[in-house]
């Protein structure tokens, strides 16, 4: 996982309440035996209408997606946060994650900003208002701000989340700082226990 300091950018204003995570990747695409190429099933069966938010040009590019109350509900896939990446976006911000969906993100790399329902939609309708409005979100600080519309909050964020996302660290880098230790265990570990080879 790389590291997530500041996520700078522009956003999609996707105004949906309770999108769920089959309507973010439905479920066809969860039949691929690789990791990649889930960005071209992102939302796919909502990107067929080409009035569709995600098919504006004037939101090409963005690094940010702004969501409705309850966004990522549902099935406990990782697959809904690996399309969302794979799309380009670094953060979804909403007045409500799923809390599966909030759990995966944070695990791969995703920043999960909740907001308060007022600031939601206010990040909402500026955008809306002007697609090239550039959006900071602050891990460290756990901020958001739009200066030009004057716009500013915080979000919850653990002290681990937050480590995780300093460091770039997944639940593979955290066991690994702990290498040392385990190695020790296993030295000092009985022989006739039973071990499994290498």
């Amino acid at each position: 996982m790389r590291a997530v300091r500041i996520v700078q950018g522009t956003a999609v204003p996707l105004d949906r309440s309770d999108v769920d995570t089959d309507q973010i990747i439905p479920s066809d695409w969860l039949k691929r035996v690789e990791r990649t190429g889930f960005e071209k099933g992102l939302f796919s069966e909502w990107r067929d209408d080409p009035a569709f938010v995600l098919n504006a040009e004037q939101y090409a590019g963005a690094k940010i997606l702004i969501g409705g109350m309850n966004f990522g509900t549902g099935s406990s896939r990782e697959h809904a946060v690996w399309a969302i990446q794979q799309y380009g976006f670094d953060a979804v911000v909403s007045p409500r994650l799923g809390p599966i969906f909030r759990n995966n993100a944070t695990k791969n790399g995703l920043v999960p900003v909740e907001v308060s329902a007022d600031l939601g939609e206010a990040l909402m309708r500026a955008v809306e208002a002007d697609p090239e409005l550039e959006i900071t979100i602050d891990v460290e600080r756990r901020t958001v701000e739009a200066p030009a519309a004057d716009l500013a909050g915080t979000f919850p964020l653990e002290n681990s989340v937050v480590e995780r996302f300093l460091e770039g660290l997944d639940d593979i880098g955290i066991t690994l700082r702990s290498a040392d230790a385990i190695d020790g265990f296993e030295r000092g570990r009985a022989r006739w226990l039973p071990v499994v080879d290498a």
